[in-house]
């Protein structure tokens, strides 16, 4: 019983001890790219990020941001989801569906985006009448996604986090292929051209039993959607390495009796970084 209590509410959420992102890797590798590359990443107690201010157009980045506002609608937060919010919510998510990212921003408005940003610490989110359009950045996207299911109501907690790990496989490519052993990836992208310019964006939330990182890579200028994407995938191989590995949990007793989880880690070889083009299609 302790034991499940334990798995149910990990008890920590920093990193494995003594790890940080090789920022000078993934700036090195950037370097070497063509386009406008930027990073960041998060912990709950540190933040890195290399020209993380720098805005770009959303794309398809911002439908993370209109879900968790819909989620948290007055009228929405503390009822069961109906079937016809679903039909929208789901596709906006998984399928990045454009038309229902329309309805579904049209029901939240500006407003309420804005306040989503300011309740997530954003400094330089700005919304825009047509959603791609939005402003975001890297710093801002990684605060957001380190905190994105803590800003679900917790009635719709899973269903949201359910939504960010199951994007569609055409579009696991960037962060995904970077992933650690042994850990989840809930996500977004965003890509497009025209006034957008040619973007391709990713942000996610990583989880290891309690252990909590998050990153944002954005990119601009790219020659095609893979060249992006693979840009994406060097940058997070980078930064992620020596997360590889597994975390153990042993239960404890406090001095009230019940049992928490305590974290140790086991090393693991460091993961190659990625390299070469990444498959993508829309």
């Amino acid at each position: 019983m302790l034991l499940l209590l334990a798995l149910a509410a990990p008890a920590a959420a920093a990193p494995p001890p003594g790890w940080r992102p090789d920022v000078d890797a993934a700036r090195a590798w950037a370097a070497q790219r063509t386009g406008d590359v930027s990073f960041a990443v998060r912990t709950a107690r540190r933040s890195w990020s290399w020209r993380g201010a720098t805005p770009y157009r959303s794309a398809s980045l911002v439908k993370a941001m209109l879900l968790v506002a819909y989620l948290r609608r007055p009228d929405v937060r503390g009822r069961a989801l109906r079937g016809g919010e679903r039909a929208l919510l789901d596709p906006m998510v998984r399928r990045s569906d454009n038309r229902a990212a329309d309805a579904v921003h049209a029901r939240v408005g500006l407003p309420a985006l804005s306040a989503l940003a300011r309740r997530a610490g954003m400094v330089h989110f700005l919304p825009h009448p047509v959603w791609g359009g939005s402003l975001v950045t890297a710093r801002d996207q990684a605060r957001f996604f380190l905190r994105i299911d803590r800003l679900v109501p917790r009635r719709h907690r899973a269903y949201a986090m359910g939504l960010l790990r199951g994007i569609v496989a055409g579009q696991r490519w960037g962060l995904p292929a970077a992933l650690p052993a042994g850990w989840r990836i809930a996500f977004k992208g965003g890509w497009g051209k025209g006034v957008t310019r040619q973007v391709d964006h990713q942000a996610a939330l990583l989880t290891n039993v309690g252990l909590r990182v998050s990153i944002a890579v954005m990119t601009a200028d790219n020659p095609s959607n893979g060249y992006g994407a693979a840009t994406i995938q060097g940058v997070a191989a980078r930064l992620l390495r020596g997360l590889a590995g597994t975390v153990e949990g042993e239960v404890v007793r406090t001095r009230r009796g019940l049992g928490r989880l305590r974290l140790r880690r086991r090393a693991a070889p460091s993961r190659p970084a990625a390299q070469g083009a990444a498959a993508w299609r829309r």
